[in-house]
């Protein structure tokens, strides 16, 4: 089927006057064919991601949880919210490591945006550029590993496996990227749209690797 066709078959099922593509070929992601649902699936993770995340430390967790609730949910699987409290349950032991880590790292970046911004220090423009652009890669780190975590090989893999995953897909690391800076945007603009924010930066997550599979 070429494309032309696809896209013809695409609006035959969406319209429901002709064949449903699952009679041509099986859906990759048959959990996430309704928009109004996806959103408000993606909503009510940003609630279990920023109640499993309230403490800070156990936002790591509480995103790695939240990416695989979205994959179930995607997969048409099971993905109730006592799930996502077991994912959660699972990766607090080494997300509380790497969550002290990310908050000491951030409070050294957010010192150097500071006094760069005080003008005690020489240079204080350049440090300041240098310190966001620390802020934005914590936060990629960050998302990659929660995305790269699974109960069965835990933190250490997904941490590690981080240059790797970067410069594998450089592109998908530029979308998390810009994930990360939405976050912090829509937050400071907003404080009670973390609940949005964080239920997108988890679907960002699922989706990314999703469009090199189209591309393939």
């Amino acid at each position: 089927m070429d494309r032309r066709e696809l896209r013809a078959a695409r609006r035959a099922d969406a319209s429901g006057s002709g064949p449903t593509l699952e009679e041509r070929a099986p859906r990759r992601h048959p959990g996430a064919t309704g928009a109004f649902a996806l959103f408000g699936e993606v909503l009510f993770t940003g609630l279990l991601v920023a109640a499993g995340g309230l403490a800070v430390v156990t936002l790591p967790a509480a995103l790695a949880a939240g990416i695989r609730h979205l994959h179930r949910y995607a997969g048409a699987e099971a993905s109730h919210a006592r799930l996502f409290w077991r994912d959660w349950r699972a990766a607090l032991p080494g997300g509380l490591v790497v969550g002290v880590a990310g908050v000491a790292l951030a409070l050294v970046l957010a010192l150097d945006i500071d006094l760069a911004g005080s003008g005690a220090l020489p240079g204080g423009a350049a440090i300041a550029v240098v310190g966001w652009a620390g802020a934005v890669a914590l936060g990629v780190a960050l998302l990659a590993a929660s995305g790269a975590w699974t109960p069965e090989t835990g933190w250490r893999p997904a941490v590690r496996g981080i240059p790797a995953a970067i410069a594998a897909d450089p592109v998908g690391a530029l979308y998390l990227a810009a994930t990360a800076v939405f976050v912090g945007v829509v937050t400071w603009m907003l404080p009670p749209l973390l609940l949005v924010a964080l239920g997108c930066a988890a679907f960002a997550v699922v989706a990314i690797p999703v469009r090199r599979q189209r591309a393939a």
